[in-house]
């Protein structure tokens, strides 16, 4: 794939950078080089290579998955200006 200066320019605008017909040419050859890199990569065999998360193995922390009420309703409602049994009372604003 190949940028031209058409696309360039439209990128420019779409990005709301104003550029000059000098940066343009200059930005086509950068934007030209960075995708001839990418479709480098592309080529590069990684079958068999497993997924990484980190370039360190490293075995994620995690918690037992239990469900639980949190055990925190008193001060979920602690700041409200009004509350009855833990729930919030708001003003009716629909009749």
């Amino acid at each position: 794939m190949s940028v031209d200066l058409a696309t360039v320019k439209r990128v420019a605008r779409l990005s709301r950078i104003a550029v000059t017909d000098e940066e343009a040419e200059r930005m086509m050859g950068e934007l030209n080089g960075i995708l001839g890199f990418v479709e480098q990569l592309s080529e590069v065999d990684v079958s068999g290579v497993e997924p990484m998360t980190s370039v360190t193995p490293i075995t994620m922390r995690q918690r037992e998955d239990a469900v639980t009420d949190g055990d925190k309703a008193a001060d979920v409602v602690a700041n409200a200006p009004a509350t009855d049994q833990n729930f919030f009372l708001v003003p009716k604003v629909v009749e």
